[in-house]
């Protein structure tokens, strides 16, 4: 995988109609995304006609990306942050290849040493350039073009379209690569992993793009992450160092290492105002209670730890 992204990304769709009534945008910020559901297998294709389009799970920050009047552009996480901020560099290509109106669903994703790397995310933008770490943004939806909003279109037109508005795009600006054969989303899975695809995301060609987890989009993960939920926080509600889990199998435990700056924002920003007073707790220490808990995604060390550790790596309260 080369440092654009490589054989992560595809090109643009045949055919497809035009983008619309030229800089109207119909769209705006804030919007809900639509979630996939867990599934353990990959869902078997139909004969024909294929009901069915595979494609790579990501590893990165899932990010809407709006292209607005004035030459702004707002990249929404799943909590509803701007992530433009973050990612100037992302934004200023966004701005400079597509016009406004265009809104896209897709990753950021950041590479190292021909692998997808979640933790250079977490870093500075300075942090990134000085180091020469190369993010992209990887797009898998259209939800709108200059004067239309197209999510009640099915999956199949939506694709083409967004094949047609990225055909001039440049990297690091790209359409994530997708197939409608069962096998090589089969090999994809097996032969990407070490590259830091997380998975595969199955998608019924003929889905509306409808906010919320739906059973229309399955995602298969490979098992080095599992879910848990937020219990609690350890330290200030807005910038928590630490977290208060549990676990799957039912155990509750604190993460570790300490959240990253980026990761303390994202989850202060999502349960500050959730987070109860501080309460003394005989193995974790004073804690903020989370109420309602919160979804999140987490990583568990392999071997003797396993049964201690937990490293957050993202909440997973939209998906």
């Amino acid at each position: 995988m080369n440092r654009d992204g490589g054989h992560l990304a595809g090109g643009g769709a045949p055919g497809g109609g035009g983008l619309g009534a030229l800089g109207a945008v119909v769209l705006v910020p804030p919007v809900d995304v639509m979630r996939p559901r867990a599934a353990d297998e990959i869902p078997v294709q139909a004969p024909s006609p294929r009901q069915l389009q595979y494609s790579l799970k990501l590893d990165g920050f899932r990010a809407l990306a709006f292209v607005l009047d004035g030459g702004r552009v707002v990249l929404q996480s799943r909590s509803r942050r701007d992530l433009a901020p973050e990612f100037p560099e992302i934004a200023a290509h966004l701005r400079e290849q597509l016009p406004p109106g265009v809104v896209l669903d897709g990753e950021l994703c950041a590479y190292r040493e021909g692998r997808l790397s979640f933790t250079d995310l977490l870093r500075s933008p300075a942090d990134r350039a000085r180091t020469g770490v190369p993010v992209s943004y990887i797009a898998f939806d259209l939800l709108a073009v200059p004067g239309q909003d197209v999510r009640s279109l099915p999956l199949r037109e939506r694709w083409e379209l967004l094949g047609t508005a990225l055909r001039e795009a440049e990297p690091p600006l790209q359409r994530v690569l997708a197939t409608l054969d069962e096998e090589t989303a089969r090999e994809w899975f097996r032969d990407l992993r070490d590259a830091g695809v997380e998975g595969i995301v199955a998608k019924t060609l003929g889905s509306t793009y409808r906010a919320g987890p739906t059973w229309a989009w399955r995602k298969v993960r490979h098992a080095e992450t599992s879910d848990g939920l937020l219990l609690g926080v350890l330290g200030p509600a807005e910038r928590p160092r630490a977290l208060v889990v549990r676990l799957s199998d039912g155990r509750t435990v604190t993460t570790s290492p300490r959240l990253s700056p980026a990761q303390s924002r994202e989850v202060g920003a999502l349960v500050g105002d959730r987070a109860g007073p501080l309460a003394p707790h005989p193995e974790h220490g004073p804690v903020r209670w989370v109420d309602p808990p919160v979804p999140v995604e987490l990583r568990q060390l392999a071997g003797r730890q396993r049964q201690e550790n937990a490293t957050f790596v993202r909440v997973r309260s939209e998906g």
